[in-house]
């Protein structure tokens, strides 16, 4: 449909009489049309405003135009030209360079597409060029260079790639904004080194390098670096109201700056360190936005409060815990935030002192024999016991000279009187129709007791197993262990205190039960609980040493339950290497140095940060969707995806419309700590756990 004015203006009416049309003195010339947002829609005609040829200025900004008549670009007496805000298409013509006397070019927020002419070097009067949010591609043309009037410049949210032009820098004596932002324009911080009156800079999401301070002048007030590849560190930022350098490679402390205009500052996802300055500490209250995440900062001497510790410090993997540093936030009279973290706090004390006096005084040890029907299976005469063990509050001696008579270790009441004989019957002779899954310790059947309980039975591979399951609840274990020996393999059975299903969580189907976002994110809480447990409520702590997603299992009411922690000290000397070098996919980047090759609770972390990739974003830690030599796993596309701040991209499409996709992203963030390169810029499981009850979807 072609462009129309009817609905616009009186065609009976003189021409210099209609609004938005403006006549020279004599009436003889339209001199300006201003049409902005007159709802014009579809192209608009030849020999229609070619006709206006002393018109020098027009706007047609803001309506649904589609096309440009070829005679436009005839108008060699325009000054102004705004067609923003439009459908236009199309590249854009050489003939662009007849508009020698053009001061204001405005064609943002079209479809334009193809290069940017070097005809604009004919552009000389040129002191606003507004070309952002198109689809222009290539590099910036040489012929920009030839304007030098131009105080304006804002090619942002294109396709353009390449290097600026060789001298760029120094062609612009008059610039005072530049925005070039969102493209993959790639080069140095000397580059800009030559806008030595620019007050405005954006040139984010782009792949410049350098250091960050070569691109700083000193009469900037608005800079905006973030998502490039900069490094080094930050020094004196005096005129700066906005600054933005998230997203980089920066690294040192954050000097004490001089910033009595600073009203927006971000600086997270870099590699700073150390204590934040208080001059801006105490500019903090009055500032508009400021966002210090995802980096090193040591927050201990701070006192802040709760909302902006998570709002604006997240990520800080030397924030102290709350119980080492109680004065570390402010509590107002108005404020119920600080009450609850207190409460959550007691609560949590109380059931850690609790589950302790239960391992010290309530777990006896209960040892009883019980004589069974002889087998065919004999035992070998040579066995001699006991089999030592550290004995503590998890582990005892098993004294095994029989197959007939076998005792076993409960944890928890009521008692159930099981042997050897049980467990042979129950798997039908670990018959493999039953087997449930193989792991580095041998593999898992599942079984019925008489009684109507399910039983999941690991085989050790060699030496006596121990196997515990955490049933996911502060302070409770709700399954008992066993301690078995047999003549060829010795085997750690779990009994189950209900009846279970035996689903481990990469085992429910793509329509089954794992396609919401509250169930996923219970299993990585309870998962996060269990690990916490470990790590923080025994001494010494048991670190997991193979959390990966088929250790954890969900029972008959979809509650999560961790198993196999502390194997790898039971099985002793002779597999060390195997345990410790974790499941592929979930291998700690620690671990390929020789040096540091033995497991700590923060390789637990890094191993529980895949397991939550995987909750989030429904994929294996190795596969074939990784095909990017960077990004070669799950943690190196996730992690890239998180740098980018383009997280969303990794959540499950089944979850997304499950629940709310920030909690996601947020819980992608936490895989993000968990997984960094450094064990010492991991969280702890407690702060983990902190991190994703504060995510916690609400209940339905």
């Amino acid at each position: 449909m072609s462009l129309t004015f009817t609905h616009v203006y009186n065609f009976s009416a003189p021409v210099c009489s209609w609004q938005g049309v403006f006549c020279d003195s004599k009436k003889e010339y339209v001199v300006e049309l201003m049409a902005s947002g007159s709802g014009l829609s579809g192209p608009i005609p030849d020999t229609t405003i070619g006709k206006l040829t002393k018109l020098q200025s027009l706007d047609l900004s803001n309506n649904l135009i589609t096309g440009l008549p070829s005679d436009l670009w005839s108008l060699g007496s325009l000054k102004s030209l705004n067609l923003s805000f439009n459908k236009i298409s199309g590249s854009l013509p050489n003939n662009v360079g007849n508009f020698g006397f053009l001061e204001s070019f405005d064609l943002s927020s079209n479809n334009f597409s193809g290069e940017i002419p070097e005809a604009i070097s004919s552009l000389v009067s040129l002191r606003v060029l507004k070309l952002d949010h198109n689809m222009f591609e290539q590099g910036i043309p040489s012929g920009i260079l030839n304007c030098q009037s131009l105080v304006s410049i804002d090619l942002s949210s294109n396709s353009l790639n390449g290097s600026l032009p060789d001298g760029f820098g120094a062609a612009f004596p008059k610039l005072k904004t530049l925005n070039i932002a969102g493209n993959k324009i790639y080069g140095r911080d000397s580059d800009f080194s030559g806008l030595k009156s620019v007050t405005s800079l954006n040139i984010s999401d782009n792949l410049f390098q350098g250091s960050v301070m070569g691109v700083f002048q000193e009469l900037l007030e608005v800079i905006d670096l973030s998502r490039n590849q900069f490094q080094g560190h930050v020094s004196q930022l005096s005129n700066l109201n906005t600054i933005d350098l998230s997203g980089n490679h920066l690294t040192g402390k954050i000097p004490s700056l001089t910033i009595r205009n600073l009203q927006i500052l971000d600086v997270s996802h870099n590699n700073l360190s150390g204590e934040i300055p208080l001059s801006i500490l105490e500019k903090l209250p009055w500032m508009e936005t400021f966002n210090f995440s995802y980096n090193n900062f040591t927050l201990c001497a701070l006192e802040i409060s709760l909302d902006i510790l998570q709002r604006a410090f997240a990520g800080s993997a030397n924030s102290c815990p709350i119980a080492a540093n109680p004065g570390l936030f402010k509590r107002k009279a108005n404020e119920h935030k600080g009450l609850k973290l207190a409460l959550a706090l007691t609560l949590s004390m109380i059931c850690l002192l609790a589950g302790l006096l239960f391992l010290a005084f309530g777990c006896q040890k209960k040892t009883r024999m019980w004589a069974v029907k002889q087998t065919s299976y004999k035992e070998e005469q040579n066995i001699s016991g006991p089999f030592s063990f550290q004995t503590d509050s998890t582990t005892w001696v098993a004294d095994v000279k029989q197959a007939t008579s076998v005792p076993v270790v409960i944890f928890e009441k009521p008692l159930l009187n099981i042997t050897f004989a049980d467990l042979l019957s129950a798997t039908s002779n670990f018959d493999r129709g039953i087997l449930l899954a193989e792991g580095k310790f041998g593999p898992v059947y599942r079984g019925f007791l008489p009684s109507g309980i399910n039983v999941a039975v690991k085989l050790g591979i060699r030496g006596l197993l121990y196997m515990n399951i955490w049933r996911m609840e502060t302070c409770r274990i709700c399954f008992m262990t066993c301690l078995l020996a047999s003549k060829q393999k010795r085997i750690g059975a779990q009994i189950h205190g209900k009846k279970r299903n035996n689903n481990g969580i990469q085992n429910v189907g793509s329509e089954g039960l794992l396609t919401t976002w509250r169930f996923r994110h219970t299993i990585a809480l309870g998962t996060a609980r269990a690990l916490a447990f470990l790590h923080h409520g025994c001494s010494p702590p048991i670190i997991h040493r193979d959390v990966k997603a088929s250790s954890v299992y969900l029972d008959y009411n979809l509650e999560p339950r961790l198993s196999d922690f502390g194997l790898a000290k039971v099985f002793g000397n002779g597999l060390d290497e195997e345990i410790d070098c974790a499941s592929p996919g979930y291998v700690p980047p620690e671990f390929s140095q020789p040096e540091n090759d033995s497991p700590t609770p923060k390789s637990d972390v890094y191993c529980f940060g895949v397991v939550l990739f995987e909750l989030i974003t429904g994929k294996k830690p190795l596969g074939d969707d990784y095909t990017d030599e960077r990004e070669a796993n799950l943690v190196g596309w996730v992690r890239g995806l998180v740098r980018k701040n383009q997280s969303t991209k990794a959540i499950d499409p089944r979850i997304r419309d499950t629940g709310p996709d920030d909690q996601m992203e947020e819980a992608l963030k936490i895989g993000y700590l968990c997984t960094a390169d450094l064990p010492s810029k991991r969280p702890s499981m407690q702060q983990i756990v902190g991190l994703l009850k504060d995510i916690e979807p609400k209940p339905q």
